[in-house]
């Protein structure tokens, strides 16, 4: 039934899309900037601290790239529609250019800031306000770096000051503060801090439209209770614990809460930021809908890992070695991760963001419902 909603509502918000997108000319975004967690970190995690493992990023690129996947991220997929390179991380000092971009992403990050749980639960110092004073000192110091005349090989790597009024700002971040919530808080006082974590997010949109951003597309947050690392320790949940995905009901539902207050929000700000193009993409209906409907899509079992070895109650993580029963054991990779949703139990394969990305880039699960290329239009 949830699939069947799905493909309605995709062919509806499709048709809307189409009529919104009529006689609009495409956007030209010189550059993407991008804030987030590990589903859009780009090198972020890896630069700051140890650089993430074999075989990650192999699918694709050949080799680690800082992304927790065997390949690319929606985020990647999105460069790739707008016409910019991918993007570099702004904690990389290496082999960098931001001349169409940055991504302040990194792993582990919240919302909001969560101090003592720093590290504890694998969260990054980086939250979303950190990510945002990084922005503005990185939109300063070029704009200092062009005054001071320096040199055209510097400068061609760092993008031109007054693109950044026309660039698309993206957001991708929120699943980490349900995580974190969920293991600290009753459900009922993870439900009343969640009005302050979209204030937070609305403030960072704030923020970069008061220093000139314009066009910006907000994902909301995914189906974390369908992660198949709910199961690595549960492999017997009490009746009425699952929905009729095999997913973990209460934590889709906090979700799904999140997920309308951050609407309720995007609404709200199109009202007070009468410049903005602000676009709501519905994640989660795309993800729920790829787990609801693996098989017919081509996909194994959503809930089996590609990456690492998990047997019974035996774990070892993605480019990880571990002793089982006496003997090392290897988390390598399976053999055929396009046909896998779940890349390491946390976030997803290169064949799963791609099929994502197919179904949110296009406008059809986005409020307005208009594709990415048009994004920069207030509709």
């Amino acid at each position: 039934m949830a699939v069947l909603w799905l493909l309605l509502a995709t062919l509806s918000f499709a048709a809307l899309g189409k009529a919104a997108a009529d006689g609009l000319p495409p956007c030209d975004f010189p550059a993407l900037y991008n804030f987030g967690d590990s589903n859009s970190d780009t090198g972020g995690i890896s630069a700051a601290f140890s650089p993430i493992s074999t075989p990650y990023g192999t699918r694709f690129f050949g080799k680690p790239a800082g992304r927790d996947a065997d390949g690319r991220l929606i985020v990647d997929f999105i460069a790739e529609q707008v016409k910019v390179p991918y993007l570099s991380a702004y904690l990389n000092s290496l082999g960098t250019n931001y001349r169409h971009g940055a991504n302040f992403a990194t792993g582990g990050s919240t919302i909001r800031r969560q101090n003592e749980t720093i590290f504890e639960y694998g969260i990054s110092p980086f939250s979303l306000d950190m990510q945002i004073v990084q922005f503005d000192q990185f939109k300063d110091r070029t704009a200092d770096m062009f005054a001071q005349g320096k040199d055209s090989g510097e400068r061609g790597r760092l993008p031109v000051p007054g693109e950044f009024a026309k660039a698309l700002y993206t957001f991708d971040i929120g699943q980490n503060d349900l995580s974190v919530g969920f293991r600290k808080l009753s459900s009922d006082q993870l439900k009343a801090a969640l009005p302050d974590i979209v204030s937070q997010l609305a403030s960072a949109v704030q923020n970069i439209y008061d220093r000139g951003g314009r066009s910006f597309w907000i994902h909301n947050t995914g189906p974390i209770g369908c992660l198949p690392t709910n199961f690595f320790y549960n492999h017997n949940p009490p009746p009425g614990y699952l929905d009729d995905h095999g997913c973990v009901k209460t934590q889709n539902e906090m979700a799904i809460e999140l997920n309308r207050q951050i609407k309720e929000m995007v609404i709200k700000l199109r009202g007070q930021l009468k410049d903005a193009a602000i676009t709501y993409v519905d994640v989660f209906t795309a993800k729920f809908g790829l787990i609801g409907n693996a098989k017919a899509e081509g996909f194994a079992d959503p809930f089996k890992v590609c990456c690492g070895y998990h047997e019974n109650y035996d774990h070892i993580w993605c480019g990880g070695k571990g002793m089982v029963n006496g003997t090392e054991v290897y988390g390598g990779s399976c053999e055929s991760p396009a046909t896998y949703i779940s890349w390491d139990g946390v976030h997803y394969t290169e064949g799963a963001n791609h099929w994502v990305a197919n179904r949110i880039l296009n406008g059809s699960l986005s409020d307005p419902p208009i594709p990415i290329t048009l994004a920069c239009h207030r509709v």
